[in-house]
């Protein structure tokens, strides 16, 4: 059964699958919108991360410089640097060394060579007095530089040591140092809520994440467009790099030093998992609560309805046009163009009845005029016949012969009247079947034998032999194919007419088909021959073949005729086979009684 045949299902179908689409759409566009919204946010907590460490190094460097400055000013490291004897100074250099609680403090002499240093080696120190920093301190101006160690970035802040003030005579250069390490980065990390690192040439140097991921971290060192995504062992993080050189300096070759600031998008994705599992479990129930509610709604709308078609089909399946529509008060969606429908089908089954009950009035009576005319007509003739014989027996000198031969005519004409009411009343009285295995051929010869009684065309008979078993009732249906073998004997010419008699196996059972050679049946006449009381032939009363109809039809066969003026008339009995049972039935009219 197709689901779209019913209105019922298309109005919970398309109910449903609105409501599934909209529930869909909207949870799609929730989810892409919090998706964006997170990867927006945590974009936003990367730059917000970025521009807090870019403060923190600002400060940081301000904070140095001014610690450097103080430092380079004292009258003490002065005087020790004006010795320039290494030894002095670097005693001096020791004590201002723990008071900055710094990683590293360098002086110098005003042509750029050690006079001491706190925190480093000495090939180290070489190294950080040939910074571009320490020779711009030389010059008067203070610098800034970032060089590459084991456990970090060494950021150092350079400043000119001096006396004068309108010209100020350059005794060296004061330099000191912070590491930017791990322990700081954990600070950093304190302060934004971010994974640090710091890195230099290529390598990371320092970092708030396992020393197993600086390797993977390094590639985001060189990064310039905004914002990536690394994966760390089984995390992912977006990282956003900030250079470290101070404004206005190129990056140093080979990648100058960066810090990285990373969050992590693991926690991110568990949050996203965990709005998009609430939201298919929302859907999910959304769905059911929908298509309940599709279904509630379809089968309210359209019950009124399959109450009004329940009631059509089974006027359509028992042929009674007067049933009514119930339809129950008090629902809660009462259904005003269901219940009009359902009052215009009552009116027009009542409307029905009242036609069925005046058709059925006129019918009986004009099939009473009718009868009444037939039997007014066929009575009359007989008992004019008799009246007449009746006068021969009046007469004094009515001789012997005569006698006999009214006596002859009132006898054949009391059995015409007598035949006469018989019919009548086959035709009028329900039909009472006797069922039971019938041999088809066997019937047929016993139904041509007492067809031939009278004087006319003979029989001829073509039986097949393998025609199969019937459950029927014999005697009836014998007087329905003598009824029809007599009235094609009448149709055809005595002496050259041909009356045929033939049995044919079917597909669903088994046909008895009696032809002649006879006049035919007019075209206007075909479509009455079954009619109560119509008939063609003087002297006939009309009912034979409405007799042998109600016959056929009570066994469950089906009685058709064929005819062309001039070439004869074929009548066609097709019965369904049948088993060997036994039982009865009543039949009135074509119907069971």
């Amino acid at each position: 059964m197709n689901m779209l045949s019913s209105l019922r299902s298309r109005i919970f179908l398309t109910t449903a699958m609105l409501a599934v689409l909209s529930i869909g759409v909207a949870i799609y566009l929730v989810s892409v919108r919090v998706t964006g919204e997170l990867e927006n946010s945590l974009n936003r907590e990367i730059l917000f991360a970025r521009r807090l460490v870019e403060q923190w190094r600002s400060d940081r460097t301000r904070t140095f410089t001014t610690m450097a400055r103080l430092v380079a000013d004292t009258p003490k490291l002065k005087a020790a640097v004006d010795t320039n004897d290494p030894p002095t100074v670097q005693d001096n250099a020791v004590d201002y060394q723990q008071q900055l609680n710094s990683n590293l403090l360098l002086v110098t002499n005003k042509s750029g060579q050690v006079l001491a240093t706190v925190g480093l080696s000495p090939s180290a120190a070489l190294v950080v007095a040939g910074q571009p920093a320490v020779r711009s301190a030389l010059a008067g101006q203070e610098g800034h530089a970032l060089l590459p160690q084991p456990g970090g970035i060494l950021q150092v802040v350079t400043v000119p040591i001096a006396v004068g003030a309108t010209h100020p005579d350059i005794l060296g250069a004061l330099g000191v140092g912070f590491l930017l390490d791990d322990a700081l980065a954990d600070q950093v990390k304190q302060i934004t809520g971010s994974e640090i690192a710091f890195g230099m040439d290529g390598r990371i140097l320092a970092s708030t994440l396992p020393p197993s991921t600086r390797q993977a971290l390094a590639s985001l060192l060189r990064a310039t467009a905004g914002p990536q995504q690394v994966t760390l062992g089984f995390e992912e993080f977006v990282g956003a790099p900030l250079p470290l050189e101070p404004p206005g300096e190129a990056a140093a070759p080979g990648g100058g030093p960066v810090a990285l600031i990373l969050r992590s998008r693991t926690e991110q994705r568990r949050f996203l998992q965990a709005i998009h599992t609430e939201l298919a479990v929302t859907a999910v129930v959304a769905v059911l609560l929908a298509t309940l509610f599709s279904f509630a709604v379809a089968r309210t709308i359209t019950r009124p309805l399959a109450a009004i078609t329940d009631v059509m089909r089974e006027v359509a399946a028992t042929g009674d046009l007067t049933r009514k529509i119930v339809l129950r008060g008090g629902q809660r969606w009462d259904d005003e163009d269901a219940r009009l429908l359902a009052t215009t089908f009552n009116t027009l089954t009542d409307s029905v009845g009242r036609f069925q009950r005046e058709i059925s009035q006129r019918e009986r009576l004009s099939s009473l005029g009718h009868l009444s005319t037939v039997i007014a007509h066929e009575v009359r003739n007989p008992l004019m016949i008799i009246k007449a014989a009746l006068h021969t027996f009046r007469r004094a000198d009515a001789m012997p012969e005569a006698v006999r031969e009214a006596a002859a005519d009132i006898d054949e004409e009391v059995r015409r009247l007598n035949r006469i009411v018989n019919e009548v009343l086959d035709f009028a009285r329900p039909i009472r079947f006797e069922l039971a295995p019938l041999d088809l051929n066997a019937l047929c010869r016993e139904a041509a034998v007492a067809a031939e009684a009278t004087p006319g065309a003979a029989v001829t008979l073509d039986l097949e032999v393998s025609a199969p078993t019937v459950t029927a009732d014999a005697e009836r249906l014998r007087i329905a194919l003598v009824n029809l073998i007599v009235n094609a004997r009448h149709a055809v010419d005595p002496s050259s007419g041909v009356v045929r008699v033939a049995t044919r196996s079917t597909a669903s059972g088994a046909a008895i088909i009696v032809g002649d050679n006879g006049v035919g049946i007019e075209g206007s006449d075909l479509a009455r021959v079954f009619d109560p009381y119509f008939t063609t032939r003087r002297g006939g009363t009309g009912l034979g073949l409405p007799i042998a109809k109600n016959i056929v039809e009570g066994l469950g066969g089906v009685i058709a005729v064929t005819s062309e003026v001039g070439h004869g008339t074929e009548i066609r009995i097709s019965l369904p086979g049948g088993g060997a049972r036994t039982t009865s039935a009543l039949f009135r009219h074509g119907r069971p009684a």
